[in-house]
């Protein structure tokens, strides 16, 4: 297989880091939990249900950048990347950086980010996400699936998405 960088994106509570963990270990690539790399000053923020601007993030997607980049076979990311500018800035660290947007409706982001009891992100921010969220599905390298489907059948999409080349669907 060749290098492939994939960053598995949604909204909170979409299902980001199950995904991206399954995908990593069916393609043998390493998994980078995006919130692992948020700041003491973010996760505070969001702990205490304060939005994150476009300011709070900029170094955390540096550094996601400089994390995907260290990986030379490649790796899969999860990370929310909301807005175009966010992938942007991703892409500009790898090129060639395709995107799983696992699509979701606001109810049933609400309904699961409401149901964890182990996260930083409360259920209070679900609307916030909704409206910070710029649909990738125009661009492309983005492949879009259904949140809600049977995590087998999300894997095996994604890999064979992965198999046939970055085209979008």
């Amino acid at each position: 297989m060749q290098a492939e960088w994939i960053v598995v994106m949604g909204v909170s509570g979409c299902g980001k880091s199950t995904l991206g963990a399954a995908v990593a270990d069916a393609v043998t690539l390493p998994m980078i939990e995006g919130d692992d790399f948020h700041s003491p000053a973010n996760v505070a923020k969001m702990s205490a249900g304060t939005p994150l601007t476009d300011e709070d993030r900029a170094g955390w997607l540096d550094t996601l950048g400089r994390q995907l980049a260290a990986h030379p076979r490649g790796a899969v990311l999860a990370c929310s990347a909301l807005k175009r500018v966010y992938r942007e800035r991703l892409r500009a660290a790898v090129p060639g950086l395709r995107f799983v947007f696992m699509a979701l409706t606001p109810e049933e982001a609400q309904r699961r980010v409401s149901a964890r009891t182990e996260h930083m992100f409360p259920a209070s921010l679900v609307a916030n996400q909704f409206a910070t969220l710029e649909s990738p599905v125009s661009e492309a390298g983005v492949f879009t699936v259904d949140a809600t489907g049977p995590l087998a059948h999300l894997v095996a999409e994604v890999c064979a998405w992965v198999v046939e080349g970055p085209v979008s669907r």
